[in-house]
């Protein structure tokens, strides 16, 4: 598994990832949308942390510098 997330990418999930467990456990939302931020939180924050985007792979993007 090749990075293909740069920094930016990386830092922008990771709040938005933590954003969305907050929202999940604390917003008093019924149980089904609670369910689904807390589901796009986890992999938000987990992609963030690998630096791989499975989608990223597929469309051919890649935020990350390369060297050359």
């Amino acid at each position: 598994m090749t990075k293909n997330m740069g920094t930016a990418d990386r830092a922008i999930r990771a709040v938005i990832g933590v954003v969305l467990l907050i929202a999940a456990f604390s917003a008093g939302w019924s149980g089904l949308w609670s369910t689904i931020a807390a589901i796009v939180g986890l992999v938000m924050l987990g992609t963030s942390a690998m630096g791989y985007c499975p989608p990223y792979q597929i469309l051919g993007i890649k935020t990350c510098k390369t060297k050359t």
